[in-house]
């Protein structure tokens, strides 16, 4: 084989070719699908039968999200939201009805009858339920792209461990009343 190079021509040469056994790794195995389905919604309906309000879902044992449902209960006067830890057995539920994995602590999520929201949509439709000014502090955020939204609370979960902490066990029990350790948090157990 000749190669044209500026100066004249060179001469390549090419080896045999070799052959090269690549391997498969298995990362993870799928679980053989279920003969049963839940519906979610259905199941999880009890929770909004005799109070319509929405469910905020946080992470039970971080610092960051435990001070947003302080400060959320602090301007919430007229008590529009409920409060549920995601790691409970609600949790797990009202996750699932929202789409997401049972075990996804990734995102605070706010769960009404109809409709669910995460991540920053959730952030601004909490804030729509509280006390002036939030409202309209919501409003004024829904004009930066969800993107540019998504982006920055990303960032913010995902490093909430290493800036604002973690506890052992959910502190907020304590702050509202009504914890028992068998019990859910803060909605009927369903």
């Amino acid at each position: 084989m000749a190669l044209v190079t500026p100066g004249g021509c060179a001469r390549l040469s090419v080896g045999p070719t070799v052959h090269v056994r690549r391997r498969m790794a298995t990362l993870a195995k799928l679980s053989p699908p279920r003969d049963e389905t839940v519906d979610w919604v259905k199941a999880t309906e009890s929770f909004f039968d005799g109070d319509s309000r929405p469910i905020m879902l946080f992470d039970g044992v971080c610092n960051l999200c435990n001070g947003g449902v302080r400060f959320v209960r602090d301007n919430d006067r007229n008590r529009r939201i409920r409060y549920e830890a995601l790691q409970s057995d609600a949790g797990s539920k009202l996750l699932r009805r929202s789409g997401r994995a049972p075990d996804d602590i990734s995102s605070v999520v706010l769960v009404e009858k109809d409709r669910s929201y995460i991540k920053s949509e959730a952030v601004l439709k909490i804030m729509e339920y509280i006390d002036l000014p939030f409202p309209r502090l919501a409003f004024f955020l829904h004009f930066v792209p969800l993107f540019v939204r998504d982006f920055v609370y990303d960032n913010v979960a995902n490093n909430r461990y290493t800036i604002f902490g973690r506890s052992e066990s959910c502190e907020l029990g304590d702050y509202f009343g009504h914890y028992s350790p068998t019990a859910s948090l803060f909605i009927s157990a369903a």
